[in-house]
């Protein structure tokens, strides 16, 4: 089953037909909202809002570990994590999209293995933290669009909620990362420990400190998005086509 995580902005699926809503407790404590589960496509598909549906949940306090629980237990196999960011790159331009394939993470203090004490310590190979496969048919996907995108882009995972100084995102630039956001991690690193395919498909909302000519707004990043959730919604009902229906 796919399962799609909305980033800012993104707060719901209107493709999503008889969607049933449930929230969630895990032994990792309750998920961020409600978890939407119904058919695009005719294909079963789930959806979560990372920061609630009413955005209340801070990146850092995002509880990663019951939201990726949450999906597994749910049947999911496949996660399309929408991620907003903004642009370190200033030939990557708003109203863009960008397919990362690497992530840098400079997050501290999040739970970033669902490892307990007493339990054998799970050292997951992480070379790739998106899956290869999984996101070149993301990929694959996006090619049928009119949309903007780029294909390859590494993540700079910041801890928010604050936005960065032009001298964060100097460092981060130098780094080698070319976008930025506060949820990259540790969502990645955890789908890859529950076994579940992760890719991520990231609107560029702004440029970056230090490149963007205007202060930096959360309502500018909402009012960015916005125009992009058409394409983000026709993704999705894409991919879930691709998937062989249930018997």
């Amino acid at each position: 089953m796919l399962a799609v995580i909305g980033g800012s902005g993104v707060y719901g699926l209107d493709g999503l037909e008889a969607g049933r809503r449930t929230q969630v407790d895990t032994k990792y404590g309750r998920t961020s909202g409600e978890l939407v589960t119904g058919e695009i496509a005719g294909r079963p598909v789930a959806f979560m809002a990372r920061h609630g549906e009413d955005h209340s949940v801070a990146p850092h306090l995002v509880n990663y570990r019951a939201n990726v629980e949450a999906l597994r237990i749910a049947g999911a196999n496949r996660v399309l994590a929408v991620c907003t960011v903004g642009s370190i790159d200033a030939t990557l331009l708003p109203g863009t999209f960008a397919v990362p394939d690497q992530i840098v993470d400079y997050t501290w203090g999040r739970a970033h293995t669902f490892h307990e004490p007493g339990e054998a310590i799970p050292h997951v190979d992480f070379t790739d933290p998106y899956t290869p496969s999984w996101r070149a048919e993301v990929v694959d996907a996006l090619k049928s669009t009119d949309v903007r995108f780029v294909d390859g882009a590494t993540y700079a995972a910041v801890q928010g909620p604050r936005f960065e100084t032009s001298a964060e995102i100097h460092r981060f630039r130098n780094d080698g990362c070319t976008i930025i956001g506060m949820t990259g991690m540790p969502e990645a690193a955890l789908a890859r420990e529950a076994g579940l395919d992760y890719a991520a498909i990231c609107p560029v909302a702004n440029l970056a400190a230090g490149l963007s000519e205007v202060e930096l707004t959360a309502e500018e990043v909402f009012s960015a998005v916005s125009p992009m959730l058409e394409p983000i919604e026709a993704l999705v009902a894409g991919l879930a086509a691709r998937i062989e229906r249930p018997a």
